[in-house]
């Protein structure tokens, strides 16, 4: 059983600026029961105590289902929340050449190429809403947008970032923004396509993106600046790896997309002589800062490297799902000990229930067994398994504090609703397994972010009016 926590520099408990009360809450990995909560005026916990006697608990708030700490979407597209629902249908004919990732990324332009910033910030608010709502706490949101319709630069260079922080900030959502690189259309290629000149950008123009931004929201609440490298095919190693030595130096996360698709591994196979990752374990600084998205294409030798340069891989179920990328090796990553997120991606589902529960269901379709995770992990319990990695992978993905009710970490966290059909009636022991593999989700209610309750659904009206707008302006 977790035992009380204090902060190891401390010699007396922080103070307390608010406490809750908690008949069951999820620390270091288990269950714990009559949790006494106390969160310090900077919005992080400064206590954590376990079995905690009735007179103990006077004046603090109790809380009225189990708890659990938020959690991180590490990879995220908010402007593909517009095309949700839009790339289900084939292109030409009955029999015609077969959709996949690559007709499905032209759809996907088409969008992007008509999205202003008052725009961006509408979808973005509206999904934030959504993502907490689910129990998301903070999002990494991988953004290449930087340019004008027309592919000229803005006025101000930080128009669509900032309309992402508005978003952000309207709803109560953390951020972590990821200005993305993105140079060329593929390998060998000397510049972008036509319709990819909104995503335009350099070395130079990505590390005054980051300083800009860095000074505009100095200070603001629950907020941090990483990088992004769109994929090898998108820059040559010099732009790289220029990149990743500026996040080195200022000690950001960095995201990189890699070996989403097949056709991509041997692109890079044909230009290269090595496979993306092979590539990438040999030609740049990989370290704990390093959040690979995908992965889904890989050898064994490939995810040993990743798991010995202490990096992360960022997975997407439902995206990687939808699009048909394939499904990854979870068996043989989580063999090594290797750390791992989960994200959303292009937001086809909002929920982290379900991309762990369809993470799961992959490996146990293509290995044919139950209970795939359980096999890796500390825990019996599947859902324990694949919880606690995507909470740790998530404080790597946003070099935050995040992902863990205790001492120091960020106070997120959601109340879930015992009431709710998946878990009525449901032992305690077993109210995570159920709120992973019972649905349809039982939705928490009530969300914290830094200690401060978020409220998304008060402002639902204005938001879905801001929505509806900017689709009815986007596709009619």
């Amino acid at each position: 059983m977790p035992t009380h926590q204090t902060s190891p520099s401390d010699t007396t408990e922080p103070r307390a600026s608010q406490r809750f009360f908690a008949r069951q809450a999820w620390v270091q990995g288990a269950w714990a029961r009559d949790v006494l909560l106390s969160v310090d005026a900077a919005g992080r916990w400064c206590g954590i105590a376990p079995d905690t006697a009735v007179p103990d608990r006077i004046g603090a708030l109790p809380l009225a289902g189990p708890v659990l700490p938020g959690v991180v979407n590490a990879h995220s597209h908010a402007f593909q929340r517009a095309i949700v629902g839009l790339t289900e249908r084939r292109g030409g004919t009955a029999g015609a050449a077969s959709d996949d990732f690559w007709s499905w990324r032209d759809r996907m332009y088409s969008a992007a190429q008509r999205i202003r910033p008052e725009q961006l910030e509408h979808i973005a608010a509206l999904l934030y809403a959504e993502l907490l709502a689910a129990g998301y706490t903070q999002v990494c949101e991988f953004h290449y947008l930087h340019n004008a319709v027309a592919g000229q630069p803005y006025a101000d260079p930080l128009d669509m970032s900032l309309a992402l922080v508005r978003a952000a900030q309207r709803v109560g959502m953390g951020l972590t923004l990821l200005p993305t690189l993105y140079m060329r259309s593929g390998f060998g290629a000397a510049g972008l396509r036509d319709d990819q000149q909104r995503f335009a950008s350099t070395p130079d123009s990505i590390l005054r993106l980051v300083d800009d931004l860095q000074m505009q929201v100095r200070g603001l609440a629950n907020f941090n600046v990483g990088v992004a490298l769109h994929s090898l095919r998108a820059a040559d190693g010099a732009a790289l790896n220029e990149v990743a030595a500026f996040a080195n130096t200022h000690h950001l996360p960095v995201h990189l997309h890699i070996a989403e698709q097949t056709q991509e591994v041997q692109d890079c196979i044909t230009h290269t002589g090595r496979r993306p990752i092979e590539w990438a374990l040999e030609n740049l600084p990989l370290n704990a800062r390093w959040n690979l998205v995908h992965a889904t294409h890989t050898t064994a030798a490939e995810l040993q490297g990743v798991q010995q340069a202490g990096a992360s891989i960022v997975i997407c179920p439902s995206t990687e799902a939808n699009l048909g990328d394939g499904v990854f090796d979870y068996s043989g990553y989580a063999a090594l000990g290797g750390h791992w997120s989960i994200g959303s991606d292009s937001h086809v589902t909002r929920s982290w229930t379900e991309e762990l529960r369809l993470l799961e269901y992959s490996q146990r379709l293509t290995q044919r067994k139950r209970n795939v995770a359980a096999q890796q992990g500390a825990s019996a319990s599947t859902a324990a398994n694949l919880f606690e990695a995507a909470l740790a992978g998530g404080h790597a993905a946003t070099a935050q504090p995040l992902g863990a009710i205790g001492v120091g970490h960020r106070a997120d966290f959601v109340v879930l609703d015992t009431q709710a059909p998946a878990l009525l009636g449901v032992p305690g022991d077993h109210v995570l397994d159920a709120l992973l593999f019972s649905s349809p989700d039982a939705k928490p209610q009530a969300v914290f972010v830094a200690g401060q309750p978020a409220n998304p659904t008060a402002l639902w009206p204005s938001l879905a009016r801001d929505f509806a707008q900017t689709m009815n302006a986007l596709w009619r």
